[in-house]
Protein backbone atom coordinates (compact mmCIF):
# COMPACT_ATOMS: atom_id res chain seq x y z
CA UNK A 1 0.00 0.00 0.00
CA UNK A 2 1.97 3.48 -0.56
CA UNK A 3 0.62 6.37 0.92
CA UNK A 4 -0.45 9.84 -0.79
CA UNK A 5 0.43 13.00 0.68
CA UNK A 6 -2.70 13.75 1.57
CA UNK A 7 -2.73 11.01 4.10
CA UNK A 8 0.72 11.01 5.47
CA UNK A 9 1.37 12.87 8.78
CA UNK A 10 3.39 15.40 8.91
CA UNK A 11 6.71 14.85 9.59
CA UNK A 12 8.33 15.70 13.41
CA UNK A 13 10.23 18.51 11.90
CA UNK A 14 7.43 20.13 10.11
CA UNK A 15 5.98 20.93 13.26
CA UNK A 16 9.33 22.17 15.14
CA UNK A 17 9.12 25.76 13.95
CA UNK A 18 5.54 25.72 14.63
CA UNK A 19 5.89 24.78 18.19
CA UNK A 20 9.15 27.18 18.64
CA UNK A 21 6.90 29.81 17.73
CA UNK A 22 4.76 29.12 19.93
CA UNK A 23 6.81 28.83 22.73
CA UNK A 24 8.48 32.35 22.53
CA UNK A 25 5.05 33.93 21.98
CA UNK A 26 4.24 32.51 25.24
CA UNK A 27 7.54 33.37 26.68
CA UNK A 28 7.00 36.80 25.30
CA UNK A 29 3.26 37.48 26.84
CA UNK A 30 4.97 35.98 30.05
CA UNK A 31 7.67 38.74 30.20
CA UNK A 32 5.34 41.53 29.61
CA UNK A 33 4.17 40.85 33.43
CA UNK A 34 7.37 39.26 34.55
CA UNK A 35 10.70 41.15 33.44
CA UNK A 36 14.25 39.20 34.08
CA UNK A 37 13.25 35.82 34.53
CA UNK A 38 14.02 34.34 31.60
CA UNK A 39 15.35 31.11 33.27
CA UNK A 40 12.64 30.40 35.56
CA UNK A 41 9.87 30.82 32.28
CA UNK A 42 11.92 28.47 30.59
CA UNK A 43 11.74 25.89 33.26
CA UNK A 44 8.13 26.74 33.65
CA UNK A 45 8.26 25.71 29.96
CA UNK A 46 9.87 22.52 30.05
CA UNK A 47 8.36 20.93 33.06
CA UNK A 48 4.85 21.70 31.53
CA UNK A 49 6.03 19.84 28.50
CA UNK A 50 7.77 17.06 29.92
CA UNK A 51 4.82 16.48 32.12
CA UNK A 52 6.71 17.75 35.52
CA UNK A 53 6.59 19.76 38.18
CA UNK A 54 8.67 22.64 39.46
CA UNK A 55 9.81 24.17 43.07
CA UNK A 56 10.45 27.93 42.73
CA UNK A 57 12.70 28.69 45.48
CA UNK A 58 12.62 32.77 46.81
CA UNK A 59 12.46 35.19 49.19
CA UNK A 60 9.31 36.64 49.22
CA UNK A 61 8.51 39.33 46.50
CA UNK A 62 10.62 37.93 44.14
CA UNK A 63 7.21 37.06 41.50
CA UNK A 64 7.47 34.10 42.00
CA UNK A 65 3.21 33.81 42.28
CA UNK A 66 3.07 36.28 39.19
CA UNK A 67 5.54 34.40 37.53
CA UNK A 68 3.22 30.97 37.31
CA UNK A 69 0.04 33.18 36.82
CA UNK A 70 1.26 34.66 33.72
CA UNK A 71 1.72 32.03 32.05
CA UNK A 72 -1.64 30.04 32.75
CA UNK A 73 -2.65 33.13 31.40
CA UNK A 74 -0.48 32.93 28.52
CA UNK A 75 -1.41 29.33 28.03
CA UNK A 76 -4.86 30.03 28.61
CA UNK A 77 -5.23 27.26 31.34
CA UNK A 78 -7.11 27.37 34.45
CA UNK A 79 -4.83 27.88 37.72
CA UNK A 80 -5.60 27.91 41.11
CA UNK A 81 -3.08 28.80 43.98
CA UNK A 82 -3.62 27.43 47.77
CA UNK A 83 -1.79 28.71 50.55
CA UNK A 84 0.01 25.63 52.67
CA UNK A 85 -0.21 25.87 56.37
CA UNK A 86 0.53 24.24 59.24
CA UNK A 87 -3.39 23.13 59.34
CA UNK A 88 -4.03 22.43 55.68
CA UNK A 89 -5.42 18.96 55.93
CA UNK A 90 -5.83 16.47 52.54
CA UNK A 91 -9.21 16.94 51.78
CA UNK A 92 -8.58 20.88 51.55
CA UNK A 93 -6.48 19.93 48.70
CA UNK A 94 -8.05 16.76 47.18
CA UNK A 95 -11.46 17.93 47.85
CA UNK A 96 -14.13 15.21 49.40
CA UNK A 97 -17.89 13.74 49.75
CA UNK A 98 -20.58 15.74 50.79
CA UNK A 99 -23.79 15.11 51.99
CA UNK A 100 -26.71 15.96 49.93
CA UNK A 101 -30.02 16.03 51.42
CA UNK A 102 -31.61 16.14 48.10
CA UNK A 103 -30.73 12.48 46.94
CA UNK A 104 -29.64 11.62 50.15
CA UNK A 105 -26.45 10.47 49.18
CA UNK A 106 -22.63 11.59 49.17
CA UNK A 107 -21.81 13.42 46.07
CA UNK A 108 -17.94 14.25 45.31
CA UNK A 109 -16.94 18.19 45.61
CA UNK A 110 -13.56 18.97 44.05
CA UNK A 111 -10.77 20.35 45.68
CA UNK A 112 -8.20 23.31 44.18
CA UNK A 113 -6.24 20.02 42.84
CA UNK A 114 -8.11 20.09 40.02
CA UNK A 115 -6.74 22.33 37.98
CA UNK A 116 -3.78 23.07 35.20
CA UNK A 117 -1.54 24.45 37.03
CA UNK A 118 -1.82 24.32 40.94
CA UNK A 119 0.23 27.16 42.85
CA UNK A 120 1.29 25.10 45.85
CA UNK A 121 2.20 28.25 47.97
CA UNK A 122 5.10 27.66 50.33
CA UNK A 123 4.74 23.96 50.10
CA UNK A 124 7.06 23.16 53.19
CA UNK A 125 4.87 24.53 55.77
CA UNK A 126 2.51 22.14 55.59
CA UNK A 127 2.22 18.53 57.07
CA UNK A 128 3.70 15.66 55.71
CA UNK A 129 0.28 14.12 55.35
CA UNK A 130 -1.05 17.00 53.38
CA UNK A 131 2.28 16.43 51.27
CA UNK A 132 1.36 12.93 50.51
CA UNK A 133 -1.61 13.52 48.70
CA UNK A 134 0.06 15.85 46.69
CA UNK A 135 2.52 13.65 46.05
CA UNK A 136 0.07 10.98 44.61
CA UNK A 137 -1.38 13.87 42.51
CA UNK A 138 2.10 14.57 41.02
CA UNK A 139 2.92 11.27 40.36
CA UNK A 140 -0.40 9.67 39.60
CA UNK A 141 -2.16 12.58 37.97
CA UNK A 142 -5.00 11.39 40.13
CA UNK A 143 -6.41 12.08 43.36
CA UNK A 144 -8.21 9.12 46.17
CA UNK A 145 -10.90 9.95 48.05
CA UNK A 146 -12.43 7.50 50.28
CA UNK A 147 -10.80 4.73 48.22
CA UNK A 148 -12.30 6.47 45.18
CA UNK A 149 -9.29 7.47 42.07
CA UNK A 150 -10.32 10.95 40.63
CA UNK A 151 -8.11 11.85 37.28
CA UNK A 152 -6.64 15.35 37.55
CA UNK A 153 -6.75 17.02 34.25
CA UNK A 154 -4.48 17.49 31.60
CA UNK A 155 -1.93 19.61 31.62
CA UNK A 156 -1.65 19.14 34.90
CA UNK A 157 1.42 20.83 36.86
CA UNK A 158 2.49 21.93 40.61
CA UNK A 159 4.34 24.70 40.69
CA UNK A 160 5.17 24.81 44.35
CA UNK A 161 6.93 28.05 46.28
CA UNK A 162 9.30 27.36 48.96
CA UNK A 163 11.29 30.14 50.94
CA UNK A 164 14.42 29.20 51.33
CA UNK A 165 15.98 31.97 53.97
CA UNK A 166 12.79 30.99 56.82
CA UNK A 167 12.25 27.42 58.09
CA UNK A 168 11.22 27.99 61.38
CA UNK A 169 7.42 25.96 61.71
CA UNK A 170 7.98 24.14 57.80
CA UNK A 171 8.45 20.15 57.62
CA UNK A 172 11.41 18.87 55.17
CA UNK A 173 10.06 17.62 51.39
CA UNK A 174 10.52 14.33 51.10
CA UNK A 175 12.77 12.90 48.44
CA UNK A 176 10.40 12.18 46.28
CA UNK A 177 8.69 16.04 46.01
CA UNK A 178 12.14 17.24 45.32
Amino acid sequence: MTETPSTRTPAPQAAAPEARHALLRVRAEVAKAVVGQDAAVTGLLVALLCRGHILLEGVPGVAKTLLVRSLSQALDVQTKRVQFTPDLMPGDLTGSLVFDARTSDFTFRQGPVFTNILLADEINRTPPKTQSALLEAMEERQVSVDGQPHALPSPFMVAATQNPVEYEGTYPLPEAQL
